[in-house]
């Protein structure tokens, strides 16, 4: 059973809707089961090893009449992900559903952690069709190579709710099975690996050194027609990835379809700098507007995912805001990132750092801004000590901090959590939940008695989805134990041994009991 993640989902443009560009509308599952049991995989696997360059493109040099070459070379490291999956019957009218019916739906998006602005009330999910296609369909998406073993990097929504994934490439064209090493749904990565050698990796660059205004090409497999290009240049930086801050898209205005999640975003020396994540689409044209999700935030996924099976955050414990002109003025700063609060007895608390602090420096890496702060920290490991620099009352300090864990600190405080996915090793590990709060209990009509979790997703084809759970359902009790919130909902899903499980719900006015039999997974 996961803890799904909550989001607002956001205009970009007034008349601009936001699309996952895997070709077709996706049902959740629940997350990857088990630190334990992920570790003890990761073990027998091999290690990730990836081709890395971390240079800026040559912004000098003349614009070229041909990106050939480029493509030649990089060519054989994008591959077409076919996932196959069976769906619930017809995605949102309109075709691709939008992103925030996707969030709707339950599908984080994007993700989440430790320092945040404050949170604003989640989507209520809108209750889906239950009927299912009489057979199996795929999505065609896309895929980077990144090792020469086969590791590949995808979108984590490409491969949701399937069956089974296959990997072709290669003239001529050859299929091979993938596994799933992993899927991290905040940041919408996932790994997969086919049992292939001397493969050609994709040279992975420094998204931190690219630029507004860079050229850069757009390489994937949109709606199965195969490898197509497309060339464009980064239109803008830092586009919100997450409600938190936390993690951010590139944007292009290269031509992203639908099929090409998970492709490529090339600089102009054949360095991979993005995976294509999203697209907007305007009903009177092209948008020119489509959504990457930086390497260097997709490296940090892949290789913890490889490593460990799951990811972990790191935490700093603290709220952050953009420093304004006027408080700018006021702290007698230039940049940096503005601590507004700092929690009790969390890393920050116990390093020194106090609210009003302009934290000015990670190690050796100057913090722009609020943003930057929340990124970095992110992707930094948990328990490592870090020097952290900052301005107090005008004068510099520094001082040195253990980061702590972003899923720690949710399983302790659980109803401030920021998006933390749960990872359990349990029952019901088909079906996403989050907590009831009170602006879902009145938009839904639950009654003030009614005292349980809220169902967000359910894998499609899966025990629970068989058994009749649907998203919107409300669990009150598993095996005749209550669960009032997510924690104690997680806890029970871990101590229940199955393979069949009694689950009390509220729908729609009514209390049912249903039985899901786990054993036939």
């Amino acid at each position: 059973m996961t803890m799904n993640t909550r989001f607002t989902a956001k205009t970009l443009l007034l008349t601009t809707a936001l699309t996952f560009v895997s070709g077709t509308g996706l049902a959740l599952r629940g997350a990857e089961k088990g630190k334990d049991k992920n570790r003890e995989k990761a073990e027998l696997r091999a290690p990730l090893v990836v081709v890395s360059e971390a240079k800026a493109p040559n912004r000098n040099s003349a614009d070229r009449v041909s990106y050939s070459a480029i493509v030649k070379k990089v060519s054989p490291s994008v591959v077409a992900v076919i996932a196959n999956r069976k769906e619930r019957a017809a995605p949102p009218a309109g075709g691709t559903p939008s992103l925030e019916e996707l969030l709707q739906r339950g599908f984080p998006g994007m993700p989440g952690q430790g320092q945040r602005p404050r949170r604003q009330p989640s989507p209520v999910p809108t209750r889906p069709s239950t009927a299912e296609t009489a057979a199996p369909t795929s999505s065609p998406a896309s895929g980077v190579i990144i090792s020469a073993d086969g590791y590949i990097l995808t979108n984590s929504h490409v491969i949701e709710g399937a069956e089974n994934v296959k990997v072709a490439f290669g003239d001529p064209r050859k299929e091979y099975d993938a596994t799933v090493v992993g899927r991290d749904l905040r940041s919408n990565v996932a790994v997969l690996k086919i049992d292939a050698t001397g493969l050609t990796p994709a040279t992975l660059g420094d998204s931190d050194k690219v630029e507004l205004g860079d050229v850069v090409l757009a390489l994937g497999n949109p709606v199965g027609r195969g490898l197509t290009v497309s060339r464009g240049i980064l239109s803008a930086l830092g586009r919100d990835g997450a409600n938190d801050g936390t993690e951010e898209f590139i944007q292009t205005d290269a031509a992203i379809n639908p099929g090409n999640s998970g492709g490529a975003l090339l600089d102009t020396d054949g360095r991979l700098i993005a995976l294509n994540a999203a697209r907007a689409q305007r009903e009177d044209g092209n948008a020119g507007l489509g959504l990457a999700i930086p390497v260097n935030l997709a490296r940090f996924i892949a290789e913890q995912l490889v490593k460990n099976g799951r990811v972990e955050r790191a935490l700093l414990g603290v709220e952050t805001q953009p420093l304004e002109p006027d408080l700018i003025a006021a702290f007698n700063v230039k940049h940096g990132a503005l601590i507004s609060e700092v929690r009790a007895g969390g890393p920050a608390d116990k390093g020194g750092i106090r609210g009003g602090d302009v934290v000015t420096r990670v190690e050796a890496t100057e913090i722009k801004d609020h943003r930057q702060l929340q990124q970095m920290v992110a992707r930094l490991a948990p328990g490592q000590e870090v020097t952290i620099a900052y301005m107090r009352d005008g004068q510099p300090a520094e001082t040195k901090v253990k980061l702590g864990t972003a899923s720690a600190e949710k399983a302790a405080n659980n109803t401030e959590r920021a998006g933390d996915i749960a990872d359990t090793e349990g029952v019901l590990d088909d079906v996403s939940i989050d907590e009831l709060t009170p602006e879902i209990r009145e938009q839904l009509t639950v009654p003030a008695r009614i005292q349980g979790v809220l169902v967000t997703s359910v894998a499609p084809g899966g025990p629970s989805a068989r058994a009749g759970i649907q998203q919107g359902d409300i669990i009150l009790e598993l095996d005749r134990r209550t669960a009032r919130n997510v924690e104690e909902a997680v806890k029970l899903s871990e101590e229940i041994k199955g393979p069949k499980i009694l689950v009390q719900l509220w729908r729609e006015g009514r209390v049912r009991l249903l039985v899901v039999d786990e054993s036939k997974k």
